[in-house]
């Protein structure tokens, strides 16, 4: 189980727990589960900027270990102190998925939608279906370091020029 799934789980319990607390009909109860959440929320965040304000007062810039683990990388976004821009996260993830030659072409900031454009390997043009697999990594990586982006639409591009078959020599080419 890797840490990605580990933290979408987690949040997952967490609502389903909650739910389940407001469905019970004690609004008491389920007010006091909200506050615990949002405390313990607060109280690992302001950890997480105390560790990051520690790290960045050595010299040079956070280890990138720390940036790139999966796990450091979500808590860090979720608590609004990941130091890299959306376009580096989004960049870091896709690196991840190296395997796809994934290329950003926007992001459209209202619906969280990622364009993306994919190099097909085959040479042939003719689309090898590589839009859903690499549509289906990219949102596992970027679950965790750009969560901001909710949809991904993959384009696939040929690698280069399609191959052009002659069938017949012209008469006295030969």
């Amino acid at each position: 189980m890797s840490a990605v799934t580990s933290a979408e789980q987690t949040g997952r319990r967490v609502e389903e727990v909650l739910d389940r607390l407001a469905a019970s009909g004690d609004p008491a109860a389920a007010a006091a589960a909200e506050e615990l959440v949002r405390s313990l929320m607060d109280f690992y965040g302001a950890g997480l900027a105390r560790i990051l304000h520690l790290l960045s007062s050595a010299p040079g810039e956070p280890p990138a270990g720390l940036l790139g683990d999966e796990l450091v990388a979500s808590l860090l976004v979720l608590h609004d102190l990941h130091p890299e821009d959306r376009d580096t996260r989004i960049a870091r993830a896709l690196d991840s998925v190296r395997e796809h030659s994934l290329d950003v072409v926007g992001f459209d900031e209202k619906s969280g939608a990622l364009t993306l454009r994919a190099q097909e390997t085959g040479g042939c043009g003719c689309g090898s279906g590589a839009g859903e697999g690499a549509r289906e990594a990219a949102l596992a990586a970027l679950a965790c370091f750009a969560p901001e982006v909710r949809d991904v639409d993959v384009q696939t591009a040929p690698a280069g020029p399609t191959l052009l078959q002659i069938g017949t020599a012209p008469a006295g080419a030969r």
